[in-house]
């Protein structure tokens, strides 16, 4: 008989808020159904609606609907409101994340497969510190092979649901080494009655492969399947879901082919648009009708993902009004960048706008530098999302230190903080050693390692070790003096092997730390000094202890997927940004469509203002260099945009004097004679071209010139186009030979 209950709705009343495509997608629910619903078009109402009107029908018990999203807060939110629908709190039904479903199963089956019930789930941390001691004790120097490149690579593994034994010659590639560490991790994980994350979905592909009962009891429970996001679902995903959907088929699959932007983390968009081939006589129903944005912003997000060809296709329209054109501004340099969307926003918080209606997106993590640095200027206060601030950033943090102990060798916060980092080999017997003896000398923890170095208190490889590492400090402080500062900061980060740390770690985050090193080299060059920089920073950081109610968001455009704006600043549309030439270098032309798609995820985040900046010059830490409009911008249509273009008026880039720093002999009041000769060379820095004042020169953006004078790798050059003097660093110049 049916389920019923005096307090369920009828379900017509359930449907009757609902558009016609709407409606079809919540009735339509024997047999595949797949919902392509594009950005605002009332994606998570449908999905809750239908799982109400089934609950409603009392056709089902609710431990007959298994309904998976991707986040619990999803998962929280859908049964609240699936609740409301059918006006009582829902027991026994099956919805949750992929993992808290999966763990699920295991609890109740892992026995079948030698896991107890009571098993641990590693985090992070407990899963790398394992793979340490299976690297030691296989011989494999975890140096070059960090376990947080072998866990990303095992992680990997399981999210294509491979097993070590189903991992073929072509998955392994030149991680052979690596096949055999998962073999035995796999091994250990068994003896600890231990599993990962990843385990949770591949330990129930084995159950359902190697005991057909197991999964028969499942397809046979479960009569209705909901899966939301299914665009960003993974290979084991994938799998689970499909073996648990083959009985009955009633599973409906929610998403959007366009605003699959997670590749990079496992995310495979075949599985959306392969869908009807794995469910043949499949209901595709298409949501879009839009109740978020106005015609403009849709009609420039749906041309411009038209681009694509890996999509099933659609196109949004809304009944409201038609609202402001989507304005693209280009701008002279990325510092106008700033002033303008800085200004914009001061003009919208004037009409009586809400910060917190308002978003800059950027394309990587880098470029929120300026724009925190430009409102902390105009006091308008902002949170970044999904990330630090980026003077809070782990490795801005380490390179602020060493900036620091140059400039002030009695810093003994920054010496702790980076005097093993790179690890150099002083642990912290020797720091605690340090810390006795300041606390009775009454001096700062880095005078003190200096005096015991010097005392022979500290002998051997810390000794040498240490020793060098004042060396170097000491080299660095009397280059400020005859080098631009933005220079040596430079050479501090590649001389000391912080660069090079971070280019050696594998892991997702490794590229952006090192595009967050350069931009910290471009705001040190807006500054005269290095003791200015400093100065600046440690301002802003007070500055942003502060807390207000409402707060402009700065986010990644990653972060910012589900959200919505009043109104959207998309900055930095330029080509070597945005598309990203990672993405293109290691995927070809599926990363430039993913990136693509990312630009219609930003777009779409806006309600009634879409802003697209880009610059024809963007500041570097190699200088300045003449930058072209993103390949995206020529793909936005005329009839939805207002373009304004870059001032054309030719303007002298920015020149900083650098202030002399007289060199004094670090620690000059230590208590012991230093012994270090080499503190009294001279340093000199390679210079890696031979251009000197006189020679003709080629810019690709000013054309002939001739060099004025020449400072290190600076150039002062007069072209023929401008009556200023620009200067441009050497590598972006070519040498003419005059006939």
């Amino acid at each position: 008989m049916p389920v019923t209950s005096p307090m369920q709705p009828h379900p017509n009343d359930i449907l009757d808020s609902l558009n016609p495509e709407q409606k079809l997608a919540v009735e339509t629910t024997v047999g595949p159904v797949l919902v392509l619903a594009g950005a605002g078009t009332g994606k998570t109402r449908v999905l809750t609606t239908r799982l109400g009107h089934i609950l409603a029908s009392g056709d089902v018990f609710p431990s007959q609907l298994l309904a998976v999203t991707f986040t619990n807060k999803a998962a929280n939110e859908m049964r609240e409101r699936v609740a409301k629908i059918v006006g009582r709190a829902i027991e026994g039904l099956w919805l949750g994340t992929f993992h808290s479903l999966a763990l699920r199963m295991v609890r109740r089956h892992g026995d079948r497969i030698g896991i107890r019930p009571d098993f641990t789930i590693l985090d992070t941390d407990d899963q790398q510190r394992l793979l340490k001691q299976i690297l030691q004790a296989q011989g494999i120097d975890d140096k070059k092979n960090p376990p947080r490149l072998v866990s990303s690579i095992i992680n990997r593994w399981k999210d294509r649901g491979l097993t070590p034994a189903k991992v073929t010659r072509g998955e392994v590639g030149s991680n052979g080494m690596i096949l055999g560490v998962y073999k035995e991790y796999q091994q250990r994980l068994l003896v600890l009655n231990a599993v990962d994350f990843g385990d949770l979905l591949l330990h129930c592909l084995t159950l359902f492969s190697e005991f057909p009962d197991i999964l028969e009891s499942y397809q046979q429970q479960f009569k209705y399947i909901m899966v939301d996001e299914y665009q960003d679902t993974n290979i084991a995903q994938y799998l689970w879901l499909r073996m648990l959907a083959m009985n009955n088929r009633n599973i409906c699959c929610v998403g959007d082919d366009d605003q699959s932007i997670y590749a990079w983390r496992g995310a495979e968009i075949g599985n959306i648009l392969r869908f009807e081939q794995d469910f043949p006589g499949a209901t595709v129903i298409r949501l879009e009708q839009n109740y978020r944005s106005t015609p403009h912003i849709l009609g420039a997000a749906s041309e411009l993902i038209q681009n694509n060809t890996g999509r099933l296709g659609k196109k949004l329209w809304t009944e409201s009004d038609s609202g402001e054109k989507v304005l693209v501004r280009g701008t002279w340099d990325s510092d106008e960048e700033a002033r303008f969307i800085g200004e914009e926003i001061e003009a919208r918080q004037r009409q009586g706008d809400s910060l917190s209606n308002m978003a800059i997106l950027v394309r990587a993590g880098f470029q929120t530098r300026e724009f925190e640095d430009r409102l902390l200027v105009l006091g308008i206060p902002y949170r970044v999302l999904g990330g630090l601030r980026f003077y809070e950033r782990q490795e801005i943090r380490d390179a602020m230190a060493y900036l620091r102990l140059v400039i002030q060798p009695d810093d003994g916060l920054a010496f702790e903080r980076i005097v093993n980092v790179p690890r150099r080999g002083i642990g912290q017997a020797t720091l605690q050693h340090i810390h006795v003896e300041a606390r009775n000398q009454g001096t700062s923890l880095s005078r003190t390692a200096f005096e015991l170095c010097e005392s022979e208190l500290i002998r051997g490889s810390v000794r040498t070790t240490l020793r060098a590492f004042f060396t170097n400090i000491d080299c660095w402080r009397r280059l400020l003096s005859s080098t631009d500062h933005a220079e040596v900061a430079q050479i501090i980060l590649d001389e000391s092997g912080y660069t090079e740390m971070w280019r050696q770690d594998k892991s997702a985050d490794a590229p952006g730390r090192l595009e967050n090193l350069k931009e910290l080299i471009s705001a040190i060059k807006e500054f005269d000094s290095l003791q200015g920089f400093l100065e600046h920073v440690s301002l802003v950081m007070d500055n942003t202890k502060q807390s207000h109610e409402q707060m402009i968001t700065i986010m990644t455009l990653h972060a910012a997927k589900g959200l919505e704006f009043d109104a959207v600043f998309l900055p930095g549309w330029e080509e070597g940004l945005f598309p990203h030439p990672r993405s293109m270098d290691e995927s070809g032309l599926e990363g430039l469509e993913e990136e693509r798609r990312l630009a219609y995820v930003g777009i779409t985040r806006a309600k009634q203002a879409a802003i697209i900046t880009y610059s024809l010059n963007r500041r570097s830490y190699q200088g300045w260099q003449h930058v072209v409009p993103s390949r995206f911008v020529k793909e936005l249509p005329n009839d939805h945009i207002m373009h304004i273009q870059a001032n054309g008026a030719e303007a002298a880039i920015p020149q900083h004097n650098t202030m002399p720093v007289k060199p004094t002999r670090l620690f000059p009041n230590a208590t012991v004679k230093p012994k270090l000769a080499v503190f009294e060379a001279v340093y000199s820095v390679e210079l890696k071209h031979s251009l000197k004042a006189g020679d003709r020169v080629f810019h690709q953006k000013f054309g002939y010139g001739e060099i004025q004078t020449v400072e290190g790798n600076q150039l002062e050059i007069k072209f023929e186009t401008s009556d200023n003097l620009k200067t441009i660093m050497a590598d972006f110049v070519e040498k003419i030979n005059k006939s």
